[in-house]
């Protein structure tokens, strides 16, 4: 082959690779260069407000006794719309018959306090998308439902001294029953609100009702026994079973309702941290 030829085949595959590798780099640029989407991933947070009771000592006549309630939560979010939400609260309950106007409750004169524990898994579902840190995707209304399960223990004060009542059993429990669970389900359902203040830093409030499985969160739920025979033999059982100081003719009447459980309510505000992240935008 002349040697012309030899040397421009030679310059020629030269230019091409010189004209791939400015492509290559070119394109590399242009796709680093391209706009990118913030990503919600997630959220952490805290929560704090009040907790009431619904019951057979209040059923549904009011809110006059609200107790506190505070708790954490951690979400997994898919997409701008829905997130799944696993939380764990505490909240103290309590009521009296001494709050109602019916003459009968105030007769009757129970009252209780009790410490539940709460672990739940809900799932989150935003009206509107919610972007933290883009202005137009600041604020959503949201709905949220789930499961979970409690741990609780009610008690009284009776003459200044605390009881546990449960393993008191004022209503015959452990006399050839077994005692109830200090166990329940509970399923959360409610709605809420959320703004996104500052970056990544949101504020919310929400109302969720959570219905139970249990009539026992106040220690009360089936009618007075003709007769009342404490398996432990303890006089204070007998006194807590009935606390009317006798006025009460016992035979049969409503101390509780077993076909209606007992239920309670968290109004919370949150304050939560949003993990973000960052990906390529979609040009189309």
């Amino acid at each position: 082959m002349h040697p012309i030829f030899s040397s421009s085949t030679y310059i020629y595959n030269g230019m091409k690779r010189i004209l791939f590798c400015f492509l290559l780099v070119a394109t590399c640029l242009s796709s680093y260069a391209q706009p990118q989407a913030i990503v919600q991933e997630g959220e952490v947070g805290v929560a704090f407000g009040a907790a009431h009771y619904f019951g057979d000592l209040n059923n549904r006549t009011g809110i006059k006794n609200p107790q506190l309630t505070y708790g954490v939560f951690a979400k997994k979010q898919f997409g701008s719309y829905v997130a799944l939400r696993v939380a764990g609260h505490f909240a103290k309950l309590g009521y009296a018959d001494s709050l109602s106007k019916l003459p009968f409750q105030q007769l009757r004169n129970l009252d209780f306090q009790n410490k539940v524990w709460e672990v739940s898994v809900q799932g989150d579902f935003n009206f509107f998308k919610f972007i933290p840190g883009n202005p137009d995707y600041r604020f959503t209304p949201y709905v949220t439902l789930g499961v979970g399960i409690i741990k609780h223990n009610p008690y009284t004060y009776y003459e200044g001294i605390k009881y546990k009542l449960r393993p008191l059993g004022t209503e015959g429990q452990g006399q050839g029953n077994t005692f109830y669970s200090d166990q329940a389900y509970c399923f959360p359902l409610g709605m809420g609100v959320k703004y996104n203040l500052v970056k990544n830093l949101n504020l919310g409030f929400e109302v969720v009702y959570r219905y139970t499985n249990t009539d026992y969160l106040d220690d009360v739920s089936i009618i007075y026994q003709p007769t009342y025979v404490n398996s432990n033999g303890l006089d204070i059982a007998k006194k807590l079973h009935d606390r009317s100081a006798g006025q009460i003719k016992i035979d049969g009447d409503q101390r509780g309702f077993s076909q209606q459980k007992d239920h309670y309510v968290f109004a919370q505000c949150t304050l939560s941290f949003s993990i973000s992240s960052y990906k390529c935008a979609d040009p189309r």
